[in-house]
Order: C-alpha cells, then sequence, then structure tokens
C-alpha cells in the first residue's frame, strides 16, 4: 500500500512526455470506424486547403506525412481512405488516456494536442526504477492499440523533445543540454518563422543553438526563445500544468491480480480509510472531500466522491460513505476484467481539532444528524438534502434560503417563531415559491382588503380580514425604490385562509396596486 501527503512541489523534477503520433488515426481503428484493408489518413482545412492531420502506419510507409496537400495524397494513392479531423474526439480520448496515466503519478498534465506529461518525481522507485517505468508506460499503452513514443528528462520541453526525436531516451539529471545537443532545431517546436530564420542562420542542431550567444539570440529571436531553450536545456524550470489538483492526501493499494467483486472493493476501501486517517490524524487534519478512483485492468477509470459536513478521519464514517454511494449509483461500478489499482483521495481537508470526550446529549445528537446527513448526500447528492437558514432580512420571500446540509454555517441565534408573541401577526406555514398574481376589484376604502377575488381560475369571497401588515422594502439594498406591501390575513366562506398582499400604496406610490396570494394557511 502507498502513502502519498502533498507537501508541495519538489525542486529536483523528472518528467515523462508521452507522444502519440497517430492519435487520430488509432481512435478511428480503435472504433473500427475505418475500412481495415486501405490505408488511412484524417484531414483538416489548413489555409483555404485540404491538409493531410494524421497518417496510420501503412499510409506513412507508403510515403504520405503531415502536411501533405490531400490532392497530392490521392494523386498517390488512389484507394485512400479520407476521413475528416474531429478534434473535440481526440482531445476527449487523450483525457481518457490521462485518467489512465493517473496511475503512475497524480500529476498528469495534456501536452496538446497529441501528447501528455507525467511528472514522476519522488515515484520511480515504486516501479522499478525509471527506466523500468518508461518501458511500462509505453508497453501498457501500446497494448490499448496506439502508436507511442516516451522519453523522461528533468524539463518537460527536454523530455518532448526526446519522445519526438530520441524516444527511449532517459536524460540523466542535469543533464539535458547533452541529452538533446545533437537533436535537429526542429525538436524545439518552436514558431515557424523562428524555425526558419535559425536553419537560415546556418543552426541545424539544439547544440549549435545553444552554442550562440544568448544576447545574439535575444536580439534577433526574442526573449519568449531564449527562454523556451534555456528550459529544453534543464537551465530553467516550468513546473507541468496538471489536469486535476493534487489531492492533499491519498493511500492506494495496488493488486498483483485484478480484483472484481464489491465485498473485496469495500474491504479494500477499508483498509485504505483506515491508512488515510492515520496520515490525517499526524498531520492534524480531517477529510471534508474524498475521492476514490478505480483503475480497471483494460484502462477504464471510475471515480466516485463523497463529501462530509465537518471534517472527519474515521475509517468506518468514510466506509459507510462509500457503501452508501455505490449502492446509489444508477450506472453501477463495472469492475469489467477487475480493478488493478484502487486509490482513496483526500482531495480537500482541513484542519481537525483534537476529539475530547462530551456526554452532552446535545453534542452527540448534533453529530449523528450530521452523519444522517452525510449518508442521505453521498445516496442522493448534496444538492437534494437541503437546511434552511436564517438571512437577516424582514422581506418574507428571502427571510430564509435552502442550502445544501452539508455546508450550512450554524446560525446565529435561534429562529425567531411569531406565534410566541400573542401580538405578533402570523405567518403562513407554507409559503408559495414566488408570488401569485390575483384578480381583484378595487378595495371599498384604501387599506382594506378586496372583498372577493379570483386565484387559479377560482372566485373567492372573503368572509373575514384581518390587517393590514404594512411592510416596506429595503430601500438601502436598491438602487430603483420598490413598492410598499400592505398583507392581510384573508378568509373565504368555505374556511380556507389566505396570506395576500397589495403591492404598492394607492395614489403615493401608484394608481391601480396588484394584488399577489404570497401563502396558505394550514
Amino acid at each position: 500500500m502507498d502513502l502519498f501527503a502533498n507537501p508541495g512541489l519538489p525542486k529536483s523534477r523528472r518528467i515523462v512526455s508521452i507522444w502519440l503520433p497517430r492519435l487520430p488515426t488509432d481512435r478511428l481503428r480503435r472504433k473500427n470506424s475505418a475500412a481495415p484493408d486501405k490505408p488511412l489518413v484524417v484531414s483538416i482545412k489548413n489555409d483555404n486547403a485540404l491538409r493531410i492531420y494524421a497518417t496510420d502506419r501503412r499510409a506513412a510507409r507508403l510515403g504520405l506525412k503531415t502536411g501533405m496537400p490531400l490532392a497530392d495524397a490521392r494523386a498517390m494513392i488512389p484507394v485512400l481512405e479520407v476521413i475528416e479531423a474531429d478534434q473535440p474526439g481526440d482531445h476527449a480520448l487523450l483525457e481518457k488516456i490521462a485518467d489512465w496515466c493517473d496511475r503512475f503519478t497524480p500529476l498528469v498534465a495534456l501536452d496538446s494536442p497529441h501528447g501528455l506529461f507525467l511528472d514522476v518525481t519522488g515515484v520511480e522507485h515504486l516501479f522499478g526504477g525509471e527506466v523500468a517505468l518508461c518501458e511500462t508506460v509505453r508497453a501498457k499503452i501500446a497494448a490499448q492499440g496506439f502508436a507511442v513514443q516516451c522519453a523522461l528528462a528533468g524539463t518537460s520541453a527536454a523530455a518532448r523533445a526526446l519522445a519526438h526525436y530520441a524516444p527511449g531516451t532517459i536524460a540523466l539529471p542535469g543533464k539535458e543540454d547533452e541529452a538533446i545537443a545533437d537533436l535537429p532545431v526542429a525538436a524545439l517546436q518552436l514558431d515557424g518563422a523562428i524555425a526558419h530564420g535559425l536553419r537560415r542562420a546556418g543552426l541545424k542542431t539544439i547544440g549549435q543553438v545553444a552554442a550562440r550567444s544568448r544576447n545574439e539570440l535575444t536580439a534577433r529571436f526574442g526573449k519568449a526563445m531564449v527562454a523556451h531553450l534555456d528550459h529544453a536545456l534543464g537551465r530553467t524550470e516550468e513546473p507541468v500544468s496538471p489536469l486535476r489538483p493534487l489531492p492533499d492526501f491519498m493511500a492506494e493499494h495496488r493488486f498483483a491480480e485484478p480484483v472484481m467483486t464489491q465485498e473485496v472493493i469495500l474491504a479494500s476501501l477499508q483498509n485504505l480509510a483506515e491508512t488515510l486517517g492515520e496520515v490525517l490524524e499526524r498531520h492534524g487534519q480531517g477529510a471534508r472531500e474524498m475521492t476514490a478512483v478505480f483503475f480497471r485492468a483494460d484502462g477504464a477509470v471510475r471515480r466516485l466522491g463523497v463529501q462530509t459536513g465537518a471534517p472527519t478521519r474515521e475509517a468506518a464514517v468514510i466506509t459507510r460513505l462509500f457503501r452508501e454511494r455505490l449502492d446509489s449509483l444508477a450506472d453501477p461500478l463495472d469492475a469489467g476484467f477487475g480493478f488493478d489499482l484502487i486509490r482513496l483521495e483526500a482531495s480537500c481537508a482541513e484542519r481537525q481539532a483534537e476529539e475530547t470526550p462530551d456526554f452532552a446529549a446535545d453534542a452527540q445528537a448534533e453529530k449523528e444528524v450530521a452523519f444522517l446527513v452525510d449518508r442521505l448526500a453521498a445516496r442522493f447528492g448534496a444538492q437534494r438534502v437541503l437546511r434552511f437558514q436564517q438571512q437577516d432580512t424582514h422581506i418574507p420571500e428571502a427571510a430564509c434560503v435552502a442550502t445544501p446540509a452539508q455546508y450550512a454555517t450554524p446560525a446565529k441565534a435561534p429562529w425567531q417563531m411569531h406565534r410566541a408573541d400573542k401580538d405578533a401577526p402570523q405567518r403562513p406555514i407554507r409559503l408559495l415559491a414566488r408570488p401569485e398574481p390575483i384578480e381583484a376589484p378595487l378595495a371599498l376604502a384604501p387599506d382594506s382588503p378586496p372583498k372577493r377575488f379570483r386565484w387559479r381560475h377560482v372566485q373567492h369571497t372573503v368572509a373575514h380580514a384581518e390587517g393590514p401588515e404594512r411592510i416596506a422594502m429595503e430601500w438601502w439594498r436598491h438602487q430603483q425604490p420598490r413598492l410598499t406591501r400592505d398583507y392581510y390575513r384573508v378568509e373565504d366562506e368555505e374556511g380556507r385562509r389566505f396570506w395576500i398582499y397589495r403591492d404598492g400604496l394607492y395614489d403615493r406610490e401608484i394608481a391601480a396596486p396588484q394584488w399577489y396570494v404570497h401563502g396558505v394557511f394550514a
């Protein structure tokens, strides 16, 4: 079992560059979207002309190259199969491969359009060293039906150059300049105008460029080019930007033989939760968000997340939440040929104070409620388990707001009960989601309720009424003035009770105010 804590990025870095030179055609071949007996190219429109974007192995052997005009390629090979480029589809596939590479390191970055970077600093020993790691990465990706080239160096630019022009190379730490010295200038993947200028100056290799004066290079090609050259030579560092943020803490379990049954999966999660809890305790932390990552033997990756209302490191609590999450899946966890790696991440951790014995019944009850909320959120989703919170306003529809219970802050004061004061106007238990307009004739007096009104196509005759309760709008929160409301509690002849209001004062604010139903009494 491997344990990881995120102490920050180390100074000495080791980067694996993965290049998939035929990703577009490999994707089509894996989907059986192309004829198997014909050479295949992917085309793209560039400079108002169709050009080759990618070739399969057969088309490359026949002399077709990326960037070649499609018309020339058809003239050379009449039976050529051409499919239009689908760059969003290629990008989605690249992200899936990045997910799969997460089994080697959580620091995986995209190197678009057809490459990846893996920051393997400090993890190479888990795979038998750097040579074995690179070969494992290459072999496993190739086994999935992709053409792949890999290299390893101390910087991403050096690793990329080696992956493209000297695949399989492992540059020794601090020796990136020697490793790439003999590579062509094209390995730097510079802007076309700069690359052309270097060739015109007779500089064919990276070593020849590096031997020239920095002032000379800066004056002719700009600071950005020199900065990129320094990065490739290992003189400066440029951290990769991972596809996902590095979790605060994580634990993982690699299996010699893939596991398939849910019992074994849950037992593994429990072991990981116990281990992760120990790590969190040593650091005085508790997890608020956790993610279980399941790596399938065929390359598929599945992620399941849970959240808690308060930091926790109790293995039993974590295991129970993931059990609830697994049981609630609409799309059950498909083990396929089995999972060969399961990882538990504390994607968000907070400081957790040491627990002290608390025998208060209220405290225990609050803890049980919090655990119940976490279980319900794990099963139904955090956005479906809500708690009402008071707001600092006297406007009825804004007096409280429903927020996810896991993230609701404790109330600063107890809820105010209007019924506690006999003189206070009563409010309905149920408010409508938004006030609904009603048809009401003019009242007999300016401050009187209507004698009858129509709501939802039903006529109501008022038998009793109480009010008004005048509520002025919050003028200090709005640039434009808002109308004053007069609320009434009314009861119709059939005993139904409503909370209605007139929006605006007669003559003083509006000539013909509109009436609304805002709530219904039990």
